[in-house]
């Protein structure tokens, strides 16, 4: 695995844990939301919760591509 391929896979791994932190808040949101009965809260965390988890989808998509090649590249040498 070259440096190149070391430092995307890096890159992605940071921008993983970032959404997940995300996630995370959106999480506490929500019951933030259910436990004052906000509703507008309630709705808002849980758009916020939905675009965090779509945002994920293409991350591990590129991650997953990512460590094949460099695997695949591993392999080769």
């Amino acid at each position: 695995m070259n440096e190149n391929e070391k430092n995307q896979i890096k890159n992605i791994k940071y921008q993983i844990i970032g959404w997940v932190h995300f996630i995370i808040c959106a999480i506490l949101f929500l019951a933030s939301g259910l436990v004052n009965n906000d509703i507008l809260t309630l709705m808002g965390s849980v758009i916020f919760l939905i675009a965090c988890i779509v945002f994920l989808i293409p991350l591990f998509s590129e991650y997953k591509t990512a460590t094949d090649i460099a695997e695949t590249n591993e392999i080769k040498q």
